[in-house]
């Protein structure tokens, strides 16, 4: 494998714990009528295809806005578009937890009406984005992540179908190989994140190899000085945000038409694919994990139709 057990087995939990939030998540807004705050609730009379094609088409804007805005190294407001989605989002996850636990009240200012539970959910929610964002901590950051996707999928789950997302699951798996395996530029956009943008989204685990810890054990009883000045390489593993945000949406698609037991047949699926790819990962490879983690979808779709 690629990263040690220890390693794959953080990145499996954040992963599956992220789509039982995600799970939960779009069940309390299905039942809420597809009421999600601050604006993000679906259009009306709208169709799946033509959902898909709008989501479609905003995958590629906001892929091409990205690297553009890398080019002309606009740091400055890539943190703050950061910001902004990170705060939204999630605000979104913890209005669910609040519209259950505060009264249903609003309040009332200048024409427009702000529900209690909106309120503290962004009142969290923005010192939680601030702190991930401008100040970097990994405990931070990954929990910040179980919260974000959850938020970010159930706008995009009441648009679709099940055949549409499975659509969009092919699409997506394609672009991923494509980006990975041919043009690379996922690779960049993860360095120039981490690298210049001190941020990164989706899951983040540093680690020191066997031999960096050996090098630090022989170090330390030897000479402290020398290990304060001694370079030691930290290895990163890394599962990218749209890894985590698809299966959301598939499963809360899943969800809605089939069940709570199927989605979570198609959830363990998605883990499963995941799981397979950390098997087969070499080191110094890079892998799209899209493909995988969609066809561990798949299976948990087919089995749901057939058994459940």
């Amino acid at each position: 494998m690629k990263h040690s057990l220890k390693i794959v087995l953080i990145l499996l939990l954040m992963f599956f714990v992220t789509q039982l939030i995600g799970i939960a998540l779009a069940n309390v807004y299905a039942s809420h009528g597809d009421n999600i705050p601050f604006g993000m609730s679906p259009p009306k009379d709208v169709s799946p295809t033509t959902s898909l094609f709008s989501i479609l088409f905003a995958i590629v804007f906001a892929v091409l806005l990205m690297f553009i805005l890398m080019r002309f190294k606009t740091e400055s407001f890539l943190r703050i578009w950061f910001f902004l989605v990170v705060a939204l989002a999630i605000g979104i996850t913890l209005n669910a937890l609040f519209i259950y636990i505060l009264p249903p009240l609003s309040l009332n200012l200048l024409s427009f009406s702000f529900p209690l539970s909106s309120l503290a959910s962004i009142l969290i929610s923005a010192p939680l984005g601030f702190l991930k964002i401008y100040r970097r901590n990994i405990i931070i950051h990954n929990f910040t992540e179980l919260l974000i996707y959850p938020g970010i999928a159930v706008i995009f789950i009441p648009l679709l179908n099940l055949l549409t997302v499975i659509i969009l699951l092919v699409l997506i798996s394609i672009y991923d190989m494509y980006a990975v395996w041919h043009a690379g530029f996922m690779q960049k956009m993860a360095k120039y994140q981490i690298n210049n943008l001190k941020v990164f989204s989706g899951f983040f685990v540093p680690y020191l190899g066997k031999k960096e810890l050996a090098m630090i054990k022989s170090l330390s009883k030897s000479n402290k000085a020398d290990l304060k000045n001694k370079k030691i390489k930290v290895n990163i593993a890394i599962l990218g945000g749209g890894d985590v945000v698809f299966p959301i949406i598939a499963s809360g698609v899943v969800l809605r038409s089939m069940g709570l037991a199927s989605a979570l047949v198609v959830t363990f699926g998605a883990l499963a694919g995941l799981l397979f790819l950390f098997y087969i990962s070499k080191k110094g490879k890079f892998y799209p994990a899209m493909p995988f983690i969609s066809a561990g979808l798949f299976l948990g779709i087919a089995l749901a139709y057939l058994f459940l």
